[in-house]
């Protein structure tokens, strides 16, 4: 079943607050192999002129998922996600996460286009302190395998 259009725009409300720990960043980067001193130390993140450690900049998956799980599991959508595929990912910055950020996601459909028989769901997610500050927009596509409308050849 190919998805619901009408769902480009629709803006679903903010995630509950969440509060970047210094040791999940730390473990996030361990998860990674990225050894960058900034990601384990305070005053290595302080000789950059942090005040706190900071996240690697692929940190932001750990919170933007869980935001988008509620247009994945919208089901007026109509997205069957036994045939979903990650497509690609990306991440506009306009500062690094920091230890003790206190972040909500507001996830929102971007597009949804159809391409070889597949629908391509393309979702925004923007991340902001409590306080309203901009940190950080992640852009996912998911591939819907098999389900767009065919056009006849």
């Amino acid at each position: 079943m190919p998805l619901d259009q009408s769902f480009v725009g629709r803006i679903y409300p903010p995630s509950e607050p969440y509060e970047v720990g210094r040791e999940k960043i730390r473990e996030f980067a361990d998860a990674i192999g990225d050894p960058n001193p900034a990601f384990h130390s305070r005053e290595a993140a302080q000789t950059l002129g942090y005040a706190d450690v900071i996240a690697p900049p692929t940190f932001p998956i750990a919170i933007t998922m869980k935001a988008a799980r509620a247009i994945v599991a919208d089901p007026a959508l109509g997205l069957d996600y036994t045939k979903v595929v990650h497509g690609e990912q990306s991440f506009s910055y306009t500062r690094p996460v920091r230890a003790g950020d206190v972040l909500q996601v507001t996830a929102s459909v971007e597009s949804i286009r159809s391409a070889a028989g597949n629908d391509l769901l393309t979702t925004r997610a923007e991340v902001t302190t409590v306080d309203g500050e901009h940190v950080v927009t992640a852009f996912s596509t998911l591939v819907a395998r098999g389900t767009a409308v065919q056009e006849p050849s």
